[in-house]
């Protein structure tokens, strides 16, 4: 997204964190009354609003005439609030009518943003929802494992990122991998990432979907490659060093690969930090070359 379109996507997340909270103040509550105002609140109706989100989504996503309508720069916001009321008055809840009139009544810089910035919001409530349940530990963890079997599995990760392999085949085969073995909320956030038609690599594709599940933790990731496990003794130590290097808080996802051969490889975010004996061996032969 360029700067248009993510402003755009700021406004509708305001819009989205104020329908989830508790109406404050007698005044709140009053002005909700009055206009019928729903919002969602318990981890019940936050996951309902990220399902119906996500089919919002999928139908954006299928839909090239409908995603236009409603991203059209020559009409106004108004018009195009209002082709998504009539089209989605009485199919959806009223808290999902909201959101999506308010993403229509914004400038996007391209059809294509809409529909990103819907699947954007139906992640969000359905974190949000984890974290209502006190499950938002879990689901990183789970998206975090899940990535690393999508990225240990060569043929599996070429079928999820295959843009032109049929949805439905791709949810079912999703559905016997997870199906009972991970959070429900994990489950829809991997169906419904990894069956549109422009999930791109799977494996970056669960990454993110982790990552944001830490953000919403208060930490950011730092990703550890080592030739064998660490002791938790060793993984407290580098938690402390990465915070202090960092300045904020850092959780830690640890993947053994013996190919570093010893050392570590730190990644956090775009900045990589490669200690291995592998790169020092590299380096080395390089050196030797020139």
């Amino acid at each position: 997204m360029d700067a248009s379109s993510r402003g755009a996507l700021a406004e509708v997340r305001q819009r989205l964190a104020e329908l989830t909270r508790p109406a404050s103040g007698l005044l709140e509550r009053a002005r909700d009354v009055l206009t019928g105002q729903e919002r969602a609140v318990s981890s019940e109706e936050l996951l309902g609003l990220a399902e119906e989100l996500f089919s919002v989504a999928r139908l954006l996503d299928g839909q090239v005439s409908l995603r236009r309508a409603l991203s059209d720069p020559s009409g106004s916001p108004a018009d195009r609030a209002g082709v998504a009321r009539r089209l989605l008055s009485g199919r959806v809840s009223e808290t999902t009518l909201d959101l999506v009139e308010t993403a229509a009544r914004q400038r996007w810089s391209r059809p294509l943003d809409l529909v990103e910035a819907t699947e954007a919001l139906a992640t969000d409530a359905a974190l949000d929802a984890a974290e209502a349940q006190g499950e938002l530990d879990d689901v990183e963890d789970q998206l975090f494992r899940f990535g690393r079997i999508v990225g240990g599995d060569a043929e599996l990760s070429r079928i999820l990122s295959d843009r032109t392999a049929p949805a439905a085949g791709k949810a079912a085969l999703l559905d016997r991998l997870v199906a009972g073995r991970v959070s429900p909320i994990t489950a829809m956030l991997v169906r419904n990432h990894l069956t549109g038609r422009a999930v791109g690599n799977a494996e970056n594709v669960v990454e993110r979907l982790s990552e944001a599940a830490s953000t919403r933790r208060g930490q950011s990731v730092a990703r550890v490659t080592t030739a064998v496990a660490l002791t938790a003794a060793q993984e407290r130590r580098l938690t402390e060093l990465l915070s202090r290097l960092y300045n904020r808080s850092i959780g830690l996802q640890v993947i053994v690969d013996p190919g570093v051969l010893g050392g570590l490889v730190i990644r956090v975010g775009d900045e990589v930090i490669d200690g291995s004996v592998a790169h020092r061996l590299e380096v080395a032969g390089r050196r030797l070359v020139g």
